[in-house]
């Protein structure tokens, strides 16, 4: 049985009046892929957000392989190290090149020697087609180029855990491929991921469970099969409707 990597009990977010997250419990395990779905607004990035400690949860614990995450910052910033994070928006550094995005952070946080942050790079940008653009800036290259760097900084810290909050959705449609097939190869490979995402037919096609968030409580969590063919609850089916009648 494979190990329980992450661990989500009793979170709550509340944002001054507005409840986003409530009583959410869920737990994914080492090897898994689970995307998260559901209405914009429904709490989905919150959440990522939360496990990443990219925000503080107002209550409730995470445990990082049984280790609860607290406020300590040397804790958080091993979190951080260990789950890695790709955001809708990339958020690369405009005035480095590709390389250097991909060097930065194994040079300054992991302390790697230049030649081996160098040959980690590479291997990375060859891995989702990016190694050809290793001088070019950021703002020469396409947004679903953008993002296929933006995953490799990711991996060069060799995480855990791989976190996606919503990679797609700032792409041009053309473009949305290119990255969803790189993500479909990590999860072949084996890779720890949680992903939120519009795109319904790669959660049903690749993960190996779906959750369904709605008003920030999870509704279902299963495998695609019931999600997307026998939803058990009419808030999914609902959300679903347009999808299941393509």
């Amino acid at each position: 049985m494979s190990e329980v990597i992450i661990k989500v009990e009793h979170l709550s977010k509340i944002f001054g009046d507005h409840v986003v997250l409530t009583d959410i419990d869920f737990e994914v395990k080492k090897g898994e892929v689970v995307c998260i779905i559901g209405a914009s607004g429904s709490g989905k990035s919150t959440l990522l957000r939360c496990i990443n400690r990219l925000e503080t949860p107002t209550s409730g614990v995470i445990y990082f392989k049984d280790q609860p995450i607290g406020e300590n910052p040397k804790k958080v910033n091993q979190i951080r190290t260990a789950v890695g994070m790709v955001f809708q928006q990339f958020n690369l550094f405009n005035n480095m090149t590709v390389l250097q995005n991909c060097m930065a952070g194994t040079g300054k946080v992991l302390k790697l020697p230049k030649k081996e942050a160098y040959e980690r790079a590479i291997a990375n940008l060859k891995k989702v087609g990016m190694a050809p653009y290793i001088h070019a800036k950021p703002n020469q290259l396409s947004g679903g180029q953008k993002q296929r760097v933006a995953i490799a900084r990711a991996l060069c810290m060799q995480p855990e855990v791989l976190l996606f909050d919503e990679p797609t959705s700032a792409l041009d449609p053309e473009m949305v491929g290119e990255v969803l097939k790189v993500m479909k190869d990590l999860a072949t490979e084996g890779y720890t991921m949680i992903i939120v995402t519009h795109e319904m037919a790669f959660a049903r096609d690749v993960s190996d469970r779906t959750v369904f968030m709605d008003q920030g409580v999870i509704v279902e969590d299963d495998v695609p099969d019931v999600i997307f063919n026998h939803p058990n609850n009419f808030r999914t089916e609902t959300f679903l409707s347009r999808f299941l009648n393509n």
